[in-house]
């Protein structure tokens, strides 16, 4: 009962491919490099978690460390684009047409929280109830007297 069909000649399965164990070193590389970004980004987290603990912490490292973690952030998307998306191997145009969006989508992310930033502590420092008052007093003059008995145009 043995009626299953060979596969065809011309048709090799070879369970050993030359250049797999390149393949896997390609892969190993990979995560290893993605792992080690994220874990010093999740280290610049917890630093700046517990810098937010002390009452006297400096804001202007806390904005350092925050900077290098969006460069870091922006390092490994650019790699996790060259590798899964292939681009590394792709002529210099074809990377261009990608990245190039891509970072004006990053631009007009930054620009629009800037903008709004700036809307929320202009709108937090308004005061409604605030006349503006100066110590010039604005005069109007006066529109000229027209007597009842007088022809317009007359001179007087």
């Amino acid at each position: 009962m043995d009626n299953h069909q060979n596969a065809s000649p011309e048709v090799t399965f070879t369970p050993h491919h030359p250049e797999s164990k390149q393949v896997v070193r390609k892969i190993l590389r990979t995560t290893l490099l993605l792992s080690v970004i994220t874990l010093i980004e999740l280290a610049l987290g917890y630093w700046i978690f517990f810098l937010h603990k002390n009452p006297e912490h400096s804001t202007g490292l806390v904005l350092a460390i925050k900077g290098v973690i969006v460069i870091l952030s922006l390092a490994k998307a650019f790699y996790i684009v060259s590798i899964f998306m292939h681009l590394g191997d792709e002529i210099r145009n074809m990377i261009m047409t990608i990245v190039v969006p891509l970072l004006l989508f990053v631009w007009f992310i930054a620009a629009f929280m800037w903008d709004g930033n700036s809307y929320k502590n202009l709108r937090n420092t308004y005061d409604r109830n605030h006349n503006d008052k100066t110590n010039e007093k604005v005069t109007t003059p006066k529109p000229a007297e027209h007597h009842e008995g007088q022809k317009p145009g007359a001179i007087h």
